[in-house]
C-alpha cells in the first residue's frame, strides 16, 4: 500500500475517528506518525484484502449518503463538530442494526490496538514494559527466593547464593545455544525456487497436535515432513513487545474474528502454534466428557482411564507442575481469596513451565525458554529423530495422486510465504501416503474444503468456549501485565445444571493492547479506564458451549475465491450460562476488594457494589453487544461414526479418505469444558501410536 492507497476522504474520516476514539493521542512519539497515519501504515503491512475492507468501511462510515440515511445529516463525518461525532459513534455502537455495530467495532478496535501497541502509549498508562530490559520491581515478577526444586515450575534463587532476582536479564551460554536455528529447519527465506519433497508422513501444523504426532512418528522410524504456515522464532526473537510480536505470532496478525466481529479469535501462527502464545494452564478434560464422546459419538479407547497414561506422559514431557502458593500474582489471588470468601471451590493450577521468571508476557512468547511449548519440547524431539521442518509454508490443498489401498499417495500443495510481506514466493509440494492435518479448527476445515474433501461434519459444530472479561478496578496496585497468568481457576460452576455445561473462571495476563480492545467504549471514558491500568485486573468467564448438542452454533467455510469465513452465535441454551459467568466473576471481584467492576457490554456496565450485580442479567448479550473472544476453537471435523454429522472416524481418519488423519482440536465431538492443550497433546500420542501401528502392518 502506498501513501495514496486511502483516498483523501477516507484519510479524513480515519483522522477524525482516531481523534474521537483516543482523544488525546497526539503523536505516538517523535518522529513517529500521527495515530491515523500509524493505522494506515499498519494496514500497509498487513493483509491486502483486510486493508481494502477497512477502506470500504471508512467510505461507508464517513460518507454523506450514510449520514443522510441514518442521521438526517448533511456533510460527512469529518466535517462535524466533535460532540456530534461522539454522538454518531455512540449511535453506531448501540445500534439495533447488527451491521452498524460491526462497522463501529472494526474501526474502534483497529485504532485502539494500534495506539496501545505503541511503547510510548503504554508508558503513558503506567506499563512497565518488557521485563528483559529492566530489573524486576514487583513482588510477583522475576525469579523467587528459595531452594530450587524440580517439583515446581518457577525459578528460585538460594538465599545463600548472593544472586539477585534480575537473573532474567543475563543471557547464559545455554540460552545462546538454544537460539541457533537447527539445520533441519528450512525457513521461507531459505528457498531459492520451487521445491518438491517426499516423505512417509506429512504433518500440517506444529502446535499441540502436529508437533506431538511428528515427534512420535519420527521416533517410530517414519520419515516425517512438518509444515508450518507461520515463522520459526527462537527465544531471542521474542521481544516482549505487543506491537512487534502479535503480528508475527497470531493468525491474521491478531485480527482474526468471526465475519461480524462479534467474536475475536486468538490463535497461534508460528512454529509451536497456540502452545507458543498460550497462558500455560495444563488441565485434564473430565472423565464425564470422554464418556459423553464414547456414548454419543462412538469414540474408541478414549475414556478417561484409557487416556490417563497419555496425560501422564504429556505432563512429564512439558514439565507440568503445580504453581506454589507464594508464586500467585494479585490477579490470581482474586480467584483463590475471592472464592474462599464466597465459599466456592477454587484451586491452584498446573502450568507447563520450567524455571518460570513470572514475566507475564506468555501471550507474546516466552523469551526465557521457560514455557515448555512444543517449540522447545516436541519439535526438537521430532527434528532429533530425523524429521524435516519447513516454516513459512502455507498449505493450500491436498490432492489425491492414487486411489485405493490403505494409504494411497497424496500430494500436499503449499505456498512458501515471504515472512515480511506475506506475499507468495515459491511453490512447494510434499508427496506422502500419510497426511496428518493439525492446522487447528479453522485451518483444518478450510484445507479440507479447498481440497474438495469437505461435506458432512466438516466445517460444522464449531465450539469455542465463548469467553468474556470482567474488569475490576482496585484501590491498590494489581498490575496484571506481570506474574504468572492463569495460575488458579474456579470450577465451582462447571457442572452447570447437572449436564456438565457450565462455566469456569480464570485470570489472564492483562497486556495494554489486548486490554484496550477488550475494554468497551471510546473517547474520554475509555481513556480514563486505561489510565487506571496499574490498578486494573481481569477475570475471564469461559463457557462450555454446545448444551444443545444437536445444534451447530457456528462453522468455518471457504468461498469460491478460497478465502476463509468464520461464523458463530451463542445459542439460546448457552446464553444464560454466559450471563451467570459474568455475574459470578463480578461477585468474585467484589469479594476480593474491588472498588468497581466493568463488564464488556456496549456500553459498559459499571458497578460499584456487590448488591447491583443483578443488573448484569438485564443487559443484552447479542453480537457486538458484549465483547467475546476465544482461544479454544474446536469441533469442525469432529469424531463420529456417521459421516453426515462428523468429519473423522474413531481412528481420526477423514471419512472416505484413507491415510488422511486429523489430530487437533477440530476432532473434539463436543467442547471439552477445560483449556484443551493437554487433551490435544494426549490425543496426539494416542493417534500417533495408531497411525504408526497401521503403517507398519
Amino acid at each position: 500500500m502506498n501513501d495514496r492507497y486511502l483516498t483523501i476522504g477516507q484519510r479524513r474520516t480515519l483522522e477524525s475517528l482516531s481523534q474521537r476514539i483516543v482523544p488525546d493521542a497526539g503523536a505516538l512519539g517523535e518522529p513517529a506518525p500521527s495515530l491515523s497515519a500509524a493505522v494506515e501504515a499498519r494496514l500497509a503491512g498487513g493483509d491486502p484484502v483486510l486493508a481494502r475492507q477497512v477502506a470500504t468501511l471508512l467510505t461507508l462510515f464517513g460518507s454523506r449518503a450514510t449520514a443522510l440515511a441514518f442521521g438526517g445529516r448533511l456533510g460527512g463525518f469529518s466535517s462535524w463538530p466533535g460532540e456530534d461525532q461522539d454522538r454518531w459513534l455512540r449511535q453506531w455502537e448501540q445500534s439495533g442494526i447488527p451491521l452498524r455495530r460491526t462497522v463501529f467495532q472494526a474501526l474502534r478496535r483497529l485504532v485502539l490496538s494500534t495506539f496501545y501497541a505503541s511503547p510510548a502509549a503504554q508508558a503513558g498508562i503506567g506499563s512497565l514494559g518488557p521485563l528483559h530490559k529492566r530489573d524486576a520491581v514487583l513482588p510477583w515478577e522475576g525469579a523467587m527466593r528459595g531452594a530450587p526444586s524440580d517439583a515446581e515450575p518457577v525459578k528460585r534463587i538460594p538465599l545463600s547464593a548472593g544472586a539477585t532476582t534480575d537473573s532474567h536479564r543475563h543471557e547464559s551460554d545455554a540460552w545462546r545455544a538454544a537460539n541457533v536455528v537447527p539445520r533441519s529447519v528450512v525457513q521461507g527465506s531459505g528457498h531459492t525456487g520451487d521445491a518438491s519433497v517426499t516423505a512417509d508422513v506429512c504433518v500440517i501444523g506444529s502446535g499441540a497436535g502436529g508437533a506431538v504426532v511428528a515427534a512420535r512418528l519420527a521416533e517410530r522410524g517414519l520419515d516425517v515432513v512438518l509444515l508450518e504456515e507461520g515463522g520459526y522464532y527462537t527465544a531471542a526473537d521474542l521481544t516482549e513487545d505487543e506491537g512487534d510480536m502479535v503480528p508475527r505470532l497470531y493468525a491474521d496478525a491478531g485480527a482474526r474474528a468471526t465475519d461480524d466481529l462479534s467474536l475475536s479469535i486468538l490463535q497461534g501462527r508460528s512454529v509451536g502454534g497456540g502452545t507458543t502464545i498460550n497462558w500455560m494452564i495444563t488441565l485434564r478434560t473430565p472423565d464425564s466428557v470422554f464418556d459423553e464422546w464414547a456414548d454419543e459419538h462412538g469414540t474408541e479407547g478414549m475414556r478417561g482411564a484409557d487416556l490417563a497414561r497419555y496425560y501422564d506422559v504429556v505432563e512429564h514431557d512439558v514439565h507440568a507442575r503445580l504453581v506454589p502458593d507464594d508464586a500467585h500474582a494479585p490477579h490470581n489471588r482474586i480467584i483463590l481469596d475471592g472464592a474462599r470468601a464466597l465459599g466456592w471451590r477454587a484451586r491452584p493450577a498446573m502450568i507447563n513451565a520450567r524455571e518460570c521468571v513470572r514475566a507475564g508476557f506468555c501471550g507474546v512468547g516466552c523469551r526465557y525458554g521457560a514455557k515448555q511449548s512444543t517449540l522447545v519440547t516436541y519439535v526438537p524431539r521430532a527434528l532429533a529423530s530425523g524429521a524435516r521442518l519447513y516454516s513459512d509454508a502455507r498449505v493450500d490443498r491436498i490432492v489425491m495422486v492414487e486411489r485405493g489401498g490403505t494409504a494411497p499417495m497424496k500430494r500436499v500443495m503449499a505456498t512458501v510465504i515471504d515472512r515480511a510481506t506475506g506475499q507468495p514466493r515459491h511453490a512447494m509440494t510434499v508427496s506422502a501416503p500419510l497426511v496428518v492435518l493439525s492446522a487447528g479448527a479453522v485451518g483444518t476445515a478450510a484445507i479440507l474444503q479447498r481440497s474438495g474433501m469437505g461435506g458432512g461434519g466438516v466445517g460444522r459444530f464449531l465450539r469455542v468456549h465463548p469467553t468474556t472479561a470482567i474488569v475490576g478496578r482496585y484501590d491498590r496496585e494489581m498490575y496484571g501485565a506481570a506474574g504468572i497468568p492463569q495460575s488458579a481457576l474456579c470450577d465451582e460452576f462447571l457442572p452447570g445444571n447437572g449436564d456438565g455445561y457450565g462455566f469456569w473462571l480464570e485470570s489472564p495476563a492483562l497486556l495494554p493492547a489486548l486490554a484496550s480492545v477488550a475494554v468497551p467504549g471510546f473517547g474520554a471514558e475509555h481513556r480514563a479506564v486505561m489510565r487506571e491500568f496499574p490498578r486494573l485486573s481481569s477475570l475471564i468467564s469461559l463457557v462450555r458451549d454446545g448444551a444443545d448438542r444437536a445444534h451447530s452454533s457456528g462453522g468455518v467455510r471457504v468461498d469460491r475465491s478460497g478465502r476463509t469465513h468464520i461464523d458463530y452465535r451463542v445459542s439460546e441454551r448457552d446464553r444464560p450460562t454466559l450471563v451467570k459467568g459474568i455475574t459470578a466473576a463480578a461477585r468474585m471481584h467484589f469479594a476480593a476488594g474491588a472498588a468497581e467492576v466493568l463488564t464488556l457490554h456496549s456500553p459498559s456496565l459499571r458497578i460499584t457494589r456487590e448488591a447491583d450485580v443483578s443488573d448484569i442479567a438485564r443487559r443484552p448479550v447479542g453480537p457486538n453487544q458484549l465483547g467475546l473472544f476465544s482461544a479454544h476453537m474446536n469441533g469442525t471435523c469432529r469424531i463420529g461414526t456417521d459421516p453426515r454429522s462428523s468429519g473423522c472416524s474413531p481412528d481420526a481418519e477423514r471419512h472416505g479418505v484413507r491415510g488422511l488423519y486429523v489430530v487437533d482440536g477440530s476432532l473434539f465431538p463436543t467442547a471439552p469444558g477445560v483449556n484443551p492443550q493437554a487433551t490435544i497433546m494426549a490425543l496426539g500420542h494416542l493417534f500417533a501410536d495408531r497411525i504408526a501401528d497401521r503403517a507398519r502392518r
